[in-house]
């Protein structure tokens, strides 16, 4: 995540010169903790909050646990990410529903916090999951709030409840309370009031907020908290807490490149929990909020969870068996690829994706590099064939793949590259499917896949090894010492189970395997 980039950078290079003690001093930690007192202060988390936290990590990195751990350094690091997990709320917390429809959701914050955008997004998410959501227009100060929130309403296919042009006309507090009234009548069981923001806390920003809480009684009020303020954030949190208070606190903007730490320290300064975060400009770039999972990414773990969610959300199951089918009785096409192609699309941005990978904090360069374009080109290429091109390439001679570059805006270099990865993928893709081996591109087999430890490196080693004497006795002598020491081939299987002869696994190992994955 942009946002929490130069922080999980700190904090993993900390994390990394710590793997390399076996045995951990009170010096290292104390050169630990040092680091990340100032990995926290450099990314503008609140003073208070980075005291306490260091202060309990130092404590149980001194403890028993540590001492105890075979490996120290990776107990501190689940020291750190507990404690992080812990700052950041603890355990993840819903929306909560009246009992009794309508459910009333007030929205307050600072001006261009990102209010009238979110009341889109989440009018979205919960027409998704079934619900009736009725946007309500009380922003009536912000020249142009009402217009706006009309355009984000009829993006997102909610319905809008705006009697008041705005731009200082009308009362904002008699709009949300017949809005209110109008969404009871008309069976909307979600009502989302937008409310006026100001550049900075005032008083009457402050009554009116109070006073359109006090006329609907909303069942939620959720406090939007632009990610990329600063250290602000807290004085903001605090006043707006003091002033109307809040159930919830939602984060947006996480997709911007700001240091964004004084967002890590909302939740526990005010003791409301995060609820969502926002993370992008598009109407479902929103996500519900996990302190687990926002802790995992920060320290570079990765957020497995986030991306299996999203691919179910985007994937088609009974598309993907088809695939599957079409894998193993080699039909796979162009066009099954395009397919494939387009639903990887619905779920996002791919460096998004990318991201939530373990690990992926060390390749910031490459994600950076990586070209979102590139996609579409691909599909403009697809879409510039005809259909018995996509279903057979190699129908594809001279003439026809400068009319697909033509058509594509591409040159013909462009067409046969891609025709050359589609044939190595498929070709990958079929021998997967027979349960045999790939054969990487400019790799060759996957190691260990063959005989395990036949690699012809070794091979040409161990037979320069051999007796150079010009007896031949002698050298004869020599050489069958050699091969009496030489090790005996490995038995044992790359998933720790048994082997056959030549370390093949048998019949039961191929079974226990397919247990495993879930097949069998």
């Amino acid at each position: 995540m942009a946002t929490f980039g130069t922080l999980s950078d700190r904090l993993t290079e900390t994390f990394r010169n710590l793997r390399t003690k076996g045995k951990l001093t009170p010096a290292d930690v104390d050169g630990t903790v040092r680091e990340i007192r100032r990995a926290l202060l450099d990314a503008d988390v609140a003073l208070p909050v980075v005291k306490e936290f260091t202060a309990k990590v130092r404590e149980r990195a001194l403890g028993d646990e540590v001492n105890r751990a075979l490996n120290p350094a990776q107990q501190v690091v689940q020291i750190v990410n507990e404690e992080l997990v812990a700052i950041l709320g603890g355990e993840q917390r819903r929306l909560q529903f009246a009992k009794n429809p309508p459910t009333v959701i007030m929205l307050a914050g600072l001006q261009g916090s990102g209010k009238t955008t979110f009341a889109g997004k989440l009018s979205r998410q919960l027409a998704k999951d079934g619900h009736t959501p009725l946007l309500i227009a009380a922003d009536l100060q912000r020249p142009n709030a009402v217009n706006q929130l009309q355009v984000v309403a009829e993006r997102a296919g909610a319905a809008i409840y705006a009697p008041e042009p705005g731009n200082g006309v009308g009362d904002p507090v008699k709009v949300a309370k017949d809005g209110v009234e109008v969404a009871r009548r008309q069976q909307h069981d979600v009502v989302i009031i937008d409310t006026a923001g100001r550049l900075g806390v005032d008083a009457e920003m402050m009554k009116q907020a109070a006073d359109i809480r006090k006329a609907t009684d909303p069942d939620e009020v959720l406090f939007v908290i632009d990610a990329m303020i600063g250290q602000d954030a807290v004085n903001t949190a605090k006043a707006f807490q003091d002033g109307v208070d809040f159930t919830g606190v939602v984060l947006s903007k996480l997709d911007g490149d700001a240091r964004g730490g004084a967002a890590l320290s909302v939740a526990s300064v005010t003791g409301r929990p995060i609820i969502f975060a926002s993370t992008g400009e598009g109407l479902d770039d929103l996500e519900a909020f996990h302190p687990d999972r926002m802790a995992s990414r920060i320290l570079d773990l990765g957020d497995i969870l986030t991306l299996i969610e999203q691919a179910q959300q985007a994937f088609d199951e009974e598309e993907a068996l088809k695939v599957a089918e079409k894998l193993a009785t080699e039909q796979f096409t162009l066009e099954d690829f395009l397919a494939q192609m387009q639903q990887m699309r619905k779920m996002g941005s791919m460096k998004k994706m990318l991201g939530m990978l373990p690990g992926m904090g060390s390749m910031k360069q490459q994600l950076d590099d990586f070209d979102e374009r590139e996609i579409d080109r691909t599909e403009a290429i697809i879409r510039s064939m005809t259909p018995a091109e996509r279903r057979n390439t190699k129908i594809l001679n001279g003439s026809r793949r400068l009319r697909i570059a033509r058509g594509s805006g591409m040159t013909v270099t462009d067409v046969n590259q891609l025709v050359q990865r589609f044939d190595q993928a498929a070709k990958m893709m079929k021998t997967v499917a027979r349960g045999g081996v790939p054969n990487i591109p400019g790799m060759g087999p996957i190691p260990g896949a063959g005989r395990p430890g036949a690699s012809s490196k070794r091979g040409k080693q161990q037979k320069a090894k051999g007796s150079r004497s010009g007896n031949p006795a002698k050298r004869a002598a020599e050489n069958a010492g050699i091969a009496a020491e030489a090790p005996q081939t490995p038995t044992g299987s790359g998933f720790g189970l048994g082997g056959g002869a030549k370390g093949a696994p048998t019949e039961a190992d191929l079974a226990e395997l397919q247990k495993m994955l879930g097949r069998g």
